[in-house]
């Protein structure tokens, strides 16, 4: 039964993430916290592989669909978002080995969240200007920091990434959603390795990624598919309403954990 409760958030997620630009995380992550059947860890794991499945089948599909990239940037920002992602994972099992119950290390998954959430959530309303910075050294910066924060709180992305690449560089929200979705990828696979090489699969029980799996690929493909026929307005109203909703609920996956 829970893997088919799995499967059903994980569409919705991976749907409202690829057009966002959230990658899923933000929202898999926190209704999984919610109906704490797994650990922190493996929850984290879940959705890691989700958003990492979800990115992979989505930058495919935008591929397909014309979307327009400079590769340049995206290297950069991948590479960035992968050195990120392993100190970002490192980070989390340091905080497993200290906290080994998992409440504390959800806490501060927890909070930090909130703090990105709404940080993005007021710069997707605001007037500030761009910083419309576009150096080398800038993407990888930016690169890193958001592979490392997406792998720490194991939400995929959030929407610190998109908030963050519309303030540094100046992109529309739509062409951030892209650059997004991008780092996202390679933050998780960079995440997966780590996982790989250090601790080893053998404490998750990998039979749930048989309905996390196939949920992510359909959730990429469809929220690729509908974010080629929106516009950026409706992008960036999908993008404050899923902010919203992912507020509240930390909010009280918060309370119930204290």
């Amino acid at each position: 039964m829970i893997g088919w409760i799995y499967f059903f958030i994980i569409i919705l997620a991976n749907s409202v993430g690829a057009i966002s630009g959230m990658g899923g995380g933000v929202i898999i992550k926190p209704l999984m916290d919610a109906i704490n059947v797994h650990p922190v860890y493996a929850i984290s794991f879940y959705s890691t592989v989700a958003v990492l499945t979800m990115s992979i089948v989505s930058t495919l599909k935008q591929l397909k669909n014309g979307m327009q990239l400079s590769i340049m940037t995206a290297v950069l920002l991948s590479s960035g978002s992968v050195v990120g992602g392993i100190l970002g994972n490192v980070t989390f099992e340091r905080l497993l080995h200290y906290f080994p119950s998992g409440r504390e290390a959800l806490l501060i998954q927890i909070g930090l969240t909130l703090v990105t959430l709404i940080g993005s959530y007021w710069y997707s309303l605001s007037s500030m200007k761009s910083l419309e910075r576009d150096s080398q050294v800038s993407q990888l910066l930016v690169g890193f920091l958001l592979g490392y924060l997406a792998s720490l709180l194991g939400i995929g992305g959030g929407p610190i990434n998109v908030a963050l690449l519309m303030y540094v560089f100046g992109f529309s929200m739509k062409k951030s959603t892209v650059y997004s979705i991008v780092i996202i990828l390679f933050s998780q696979l960079a995440k997966i390795l780590t996982i790989a090489m250090t601790s080893g699969f053998g404490r998750y029980d990998l039979s749930v990624l048989t309905y996390i799996v196939p949920a992510a690929i359909i959730g990429g493909l469809l929220g690729a598919s509908l974010s080629k026929k929106m516009s950026t307005k409706h992008v960036g109203l999908v993008y404050r309403l899923v902010i919203l909703f992912v507020l509240i609920l930390n909010v009280i996956n918060g309370i119930k954990v204290i």
